[in-house]
């Protein structure tokens, strides 16, 4: 494993953007206050960005109400011309492609090969997915009994209150307002205060796109001042958040405590990994790695409760030390690096007290633990073995590279216990077995079950959780579901001109 290396900072990219965007324009915030955003390589501060609350809220609130008005530009515009936008949109974003990946990894601390093979890419393809879908939502009409012509319309629902999280900036984004403006909605964007540098740059974007004034506006903050401002609002229409089941919590009951708002909620995971001993193992270690460790381990459907199976356990454990001593940790900007640090000091001290915890619970710690380097956020990759299901790091979502190794003896036993959680958002599991797959994908109670695989996204196909891991779906054509009211228009026929 590689030491931490100190940052090139000549690479940085320059900050071109840190105020609030509303109505197509860059203004301060209200109270005039500022909040540091800062490198997770260091612990020092890249920027000042405006601190926008509900003061900020509300005028963007104003701005969108305007621009979804009926006869506005955009209501009146062709659907199939918000698609164009929205192609535009990606063009640009195609074309400033490296300077977002750069600014990424600087604000969030990611490797820049993965945000330009993996967060810029799939950030481009959502956009295009939803732009090919502008004049393809199709009401229906109905043989009501009777003289009567009846059909649905599928209408926007109006203005979309987006809260987004700090492990995938741009990539969350793209699933919010990919929907959202395929619809027809607008929206009023709260990026995380530890990453608002690529959403602010994506409002010139818009604006360099055509995007009138007001569809999207964009207000850097902190959750309990901007974010409740949004999640609170009376004239907000929806909400779409993603992060952790605690404030999901929060948001649900803001919505219901004021207008009843629409809310989609995509949260926190505790993901099984079952690995069979029939599995092709060097692969099943390998995804189980990647399933854990992507992204720093700071992914909500992150593989973190490895069930496995009882014949292989030991072989399996030894391999996936190997491969977790082999991982490369530091200087993010550096293409050889697989893992950069986390996102900052909070999620750093969460991460070392749980593995604290799993010490003396007692489960036995294989590799990793420490800091990496003394400056910056960089955590060892850790592996423990013999962990049991009652133990903290078993239960608790770490967000981090703590890879916890559980063994099991039958398929129904660990149905069981896979099932035994708050969390439903993903499950894999690795087989040779065709009927074991099914058996157990159609088993485990998770939005998304791969097989022999782990992460693999696309636009077209939905993505969300049971149980305290979410409600409703993102991406594909159910994720464009949420973003739509169905309005049902019955007719009298004159049955003297029928």
């Amino acid at each position: 494993m590689a030491d931490s290396k100190k940052p090139r900072l000549e690479s940085n990219p320059e900050v071109k953007y840190t105020k609030i965007w509303i109505d197509n324009e860059w203004r301060d915030s209200v109270s005039k206050k500022t909040f540091p955003t800062i490198n997770p390589c260091t612990g020092d501060k890249i920027c000042d960005v405006a601190e926008g609350d509900k003061a900020d809220v509300d005028i963007a609130v104003e701005s969108a109400k305007k621009a979804f008005a009926l006869g506005s530009e955009w209501r009146k515009m062709d659907a199939s011309a918000r698609g164009h936008l929205m192609n535009k949109l990606a063009d640009l974003i195609e074309r400033d492609s490296e300077y977002l990946a750069q600014l990424e990894t600087l604000d969030n601390g990611k490797p820049l090969k993965v945000a330009r093979s993996a967060d810029l890419p799939l950030t481009i393809k959502c956009y295009r997915y939803y732009a090919g879908y502008t004049d393809k939502i199709h009401g229906k009409t109905i043989p009501v009994d009777g003289d009567y012509f009846t059909y649905t319309r599928h209408e926007p629902v109006g203005i979309v209150g987006a809260i987004i999280p700090w492990n995938f900036p741009l990539l969350m984004q793209a699933w919010k307002l990919g929907p959202a403006l395929c619809a027809g909605n607008v929206v009023v964007l709260k990026p995380a205060e530890q990453t608002p540098l690529t959403a602010l740059y994506m409002g010139a974007l818009m604006k360099e796109a055509g995007f009138p004034p007001g569809v999207v506006n964009i207000i850097p903050g902190y959750g309990p001042t901007a974010g409740a401002a949004i999640s609170e609002h009376m004239d907000v229409d929806k909400v779409a958040f993603t992060g952790s089941t605690e404030i999901g919590h929060i948001v649900m009951q803001a919505a219901g405590k004021s207008n009843l708002k629409n809310v989609t909620l995509e949260l926190g995971g505790k993901s099984p990994n079952i690995v069979f001993a029939d599995a092709d193992l060097d692969n099943a270690v390998e995804m189980s790695h990647f399933a854990l460790f992507f992204n720093q381990g700071q992914c909500c459907c992150a593989g973190s409760r490895c069930f496995v199976e009882d014949s292989v356990y030991d072989e399996f454990v030894r391999k996936s030390v190997e491969r977790s001593k082999q991982r490369t940790v530091g200087d993010p900007l550096d293409p050889d690096v697989e893992q950069g640090p986390q996102i900052d000091k909070e999620q750093f001290d969460k991460i070392m007290t749980l593995i604290e915890a799993g010490k003396s619970e007692g489960a036995k710690l294989e590799c990793g633990g420490k800091q990496v380097g003394e400056k910056g956020f960089f955590v060892e990759p850790t592996v423990f073995s013999d962990v049991q299901d009652e133990m903290r790091i078993a239960k608790e979502e770490i967000f981090g590279p703590v890879q916890q190794i559980m063994r099991f003896k039958t398929i129904d036993e660990v149905i069981s216990r896979a099932n035994a959680t708050s969390y439903g958002l993903a499950a894999a599991v690795y087989t040779r077995d065709i009927n074991k797959a099914i058996a157990v994908a159609h088993s485990v109670r998770a939005g998304t079950v791969w097989v022999n695989c782990y992460d693999v996204f696309a636009a077209q196909a939905p993505f969300g959780g049971y149980k305290q891991s979410g409600s409703g779906r993102e991406l594909g054509e159910y994720g464009l579901e949420q973003y739509s009211e169905i309005k049902t228009v019955t007719i009298k026929i004159d049955e003297k001109n029928s």
